[in-house]
């Protein structure tokens, strides 16, 4: 069990945005960049819009499953995978 409410909350906020295909798709896509990709490429390459990228992208920055930077007018995303492997691993062995 984790140890606190807080640490419940955090796992269930990651597990719902990891429960969607495009963000899956997301998250797959950023793992296999050898660096930051900006946010409208990602949406490119995945076949999705701007709006659909951004309301994703929220979801999955506020899960801390992605670090968003800014640069000028351009966001570039890379994948969290501290976060991952610990809240994936730390579900696993509570199991």
């Amino acid at each position: 069990m984790p140890r606190s409410n807080s640490e419940l909350n955090t796992q269930v906020q990651v597990f719902k945005a990891l429960a969607d295909p495009t963000r899956l798709a997301i998250l797959k896509l950023l793992k296999r960049a050898p660096e930051a990709l900006i946010c409208g490429q990602v949406g490119a390459q995945l076949g999705i819009s701007k709006t659909s990228g951004s309301y994703h992208f929220k979801l999955l920055e506020a899960a801390e499953l992605i670090i968003v930077n800014k640069v000028a007018r351009e966001k570039y995303v890379t994948l969290n995978q501290a976060v991952i492997d610990r809240d994936v691993t730390q579900f696993y062995q509570q199991l």
